[in-house]
């Protein structure tokens, strides 16, 4: 601040010191104008007496020194001129002197020279006979003055120039005194400049209302840590470079710390990799959960991604005791696969009731009715609970299932040949066409992918209509298409075709023995994949099934 004081003083010192010498230069010039012009005019008069009284003897032996005397006729013919031959001078009857000479008895005039950078002064006068007496003398023009006025000039600027900068810095460092001891802690009680005052007010409430905000987030931060110390869930506040802000005693607890660990990175304190895991999702600003095993029990670990202007600033991680959760849940999916493995031998049961039946060991005329009806639903039962364990099996992420380096153009091969005998017996063509694909994944299944794309597009279809699958490597990607000429799926029907029991035709999938969970079966083995899946169908004229696997996806393993 002192500089920019310092140089607007010295600037409008050097300005006003050079517009007063220039204003000075000009009244200066005003003022010898006037007089030189007067001068002019007495001389002009002193040699109109001599030319009147003594005629052209006049000018014998004169001297005019600075002065230039002409003598003009009255009609223009130059008679004598001090300077010049007056034979080969220019008429000169309308020269402006000349004319007002001739006409009121004087005249005057001036003229510049851009080359000789100066200006003449005339001055005319008529005399008795008619002939007109001028006289003339030349005249520096202002720039010329100045430069001839240059070096002392020079000298009183310098010596400005260091009493201004003598002065400006004294100056800037007075008024910038008041301003370096004012005391901040009590804006109203300094005594400096009243322009300060409305900053200085508005600096004492910008103060209380800072110290207000203060106390009313420290009395935040007691009652956060008042309701956190007594949780049982553990809950920790990250930046966005992962640092711990703040840590619960239950957090403490699990990760075997203390409140020491405030100021580091979380990974330096817990180094599990589901926890480095979960907090790289979280940094893309998602909302992601996972169960990890702390001190021998599970806990649901929730990290929440805090969003400003569109970028993380923070995560807030969240860590649950889900044991006895998991454990009920645990239990409850080992009922489900018991009661389902119990229900398989009755149906088994009356499936070979029903094949007893169909032989003839009851009245003849109720055999191929009822028989044939008990051994399609028991049947139909079957395939049932099996789609529901495969349904249960793939919600659980089908962890147990191991992946490996799988040919999907192989597996193709052997579902397209098991299912050759159904599509012969449906009248339909089953091809198949491609390349050795290999992705990494779970070959049971991907086989479930094939069996049920390909036992879809046979039962849907129609007599005389083929089932085309294709299997294509495209280096990061394969891609696999099952294609038929069946019945089509109409447009408001193909978003819920994935449900679990959603059917298109109720009717024709329970004649034809369908569970309505095979496309289901299909999108969790798909999304287990990571894989995306498209489809593209017309009534009447077939479906399109294209299901694209990235061959460099492993899995959460």
């Amino acid at each position: 601040m002192t500089k920019r004081i310092l140089h607007s003083i010295f600037v409008v010192a050097i300005s006003v010191f050079l517009a007063s010498v220039l204003l000075f230069m000009g009244v200066l010039f005003d003022y010898f104008s006037d007089v030189q012009q007067s001068q002019l005019k007495m001389q002009t008069n002193l040699a109109a007496q001599g030319v009147s009284l003594e005629g052209s003897n006049y000018f014998n032996g004169l001297d005019p020194q600075n002065y230039r005397i002409t003598w003009i006729n009255d009609d223009g013919t130059v008679l004598y001129d001090s300077k010049s031959n007056s034979s080969e001078m220019e008429n000169h009857l309308e020269r402006e002197e000349v004319k007002e000479a001739l006409a009121q008895g004087t005249g005057e005039s001036v003229r510049y020279s851009k080359t000789l950078l100066q200006r003449s002064l005339y001055c005319a006068q008529r005399l008795s006979d008619g002939t007109v007496i001028r006289l003339s003398v030349g005249q520096n023009a202002p720039l010329t003055l100045l430069l001839g006025m240059m070096q002392p000039l020079l000298i009183i600027f310098a010596v400005a120039l260091v009493l201004s900068l003598v002065l400006a810095s004294r100056l800037s460092k007075k008024i910038v005194q008041p301003l370096n001891e004012l005391n901040l802690d009590d804006p109203l009680s300094n005594d400096g400049y009243d322009e300060l005052s409305p900053l200085l007010r508005r600096i004492s409430v910008q103060q209380r209302q800072i110290k207000q905000q203060s106390d009313a987030l420290q009395q935040k931060q007691k009652e956060f840590e008042a309701v956190t110390t007594d949780m049982t869930e553990g809950i920790v506040l990250l930046n966005s470079q992962r640092i711990i802000l703040s840590i619960n005693p239950a957090a403490q607890r699990l990760f075997d710390t203390d409140a020491s660990c405030v100021g580091k990175l979380l990974l330096s304190v817990n180094r599990k990799a589901e926890l480095q895991e979960l907090l790289m999702k979280a940094d893309n600003g998602t909302h992601v959960e996972k169960v990890i095993e702390l001190r021998g029990r599970k806990y649901q670990m929730d990290a929440s991604p805090i969003l400003s202007d569109g970028q993380v600033s923070g995560m807030v991680l969240l860590l649950l005791d889900v044991t006895e959760k998991e454990k009920a849940e645990q239990l409850r999916r080992e009922f489900t696969a018991n009661v389902s493995h119990e229900l398989k031998t009755p149906l088994h049961t009356i499936s070979g009731c029903a094949e007893l039946l169909s032989n003839g060991l009851v009245k003849q005329e109720d055999v191929g009715k009822f028989s044939a009806q008990i051994y399609t639903d028991a049947q139909r039962m079957i395939h049932l609970v099996e789609d529901i364990l495969k349904l249960s099996h793939l919600d659980e992420g089908a962890e147990d299932m191991k992946r490996e380096e799988t040919d999907l153009y192989a597996l193709a091969k052997e579902t397209v040949g098991s299912l050759m005998p159904v599509a012969e017996a449906a009248h339909v063509k089953l091809t198949l066409d491609g390349e050795v694909a290999a992705l990494y994944g779970i070959p049971q299944l991907l086989q479930g992918i094939l069996y049920n794309l390909c036992d879809n597009a046979i039962k849907y279809n129609r007599p005389g209509g083929s089932v085309a699958v294709s299997v294509k490597n495209e280096g990061q990607a394969v891609r696999l298409t099952v294609a038929d000429t069946g019945i089509g799926i109409p447009p408001e029907h193909q978003e819920r075709i994935f449900e679990r029991f959603y059917r298109v035709d109720k009717s024709h999938s329970k004649a034809i023995g369908g569970t309505g969970l095979g496309l289901s079966i299909v999108k969790h083995a798909a999304r287990l994949h990571n894989a995306a899946i498209a489809l593209q169908s017309e009534p009447d004229k077939g479906t399109c099934f294209t299901i694209t696997f990235p061959t460099n996806y492993h899995g959460m393993e």
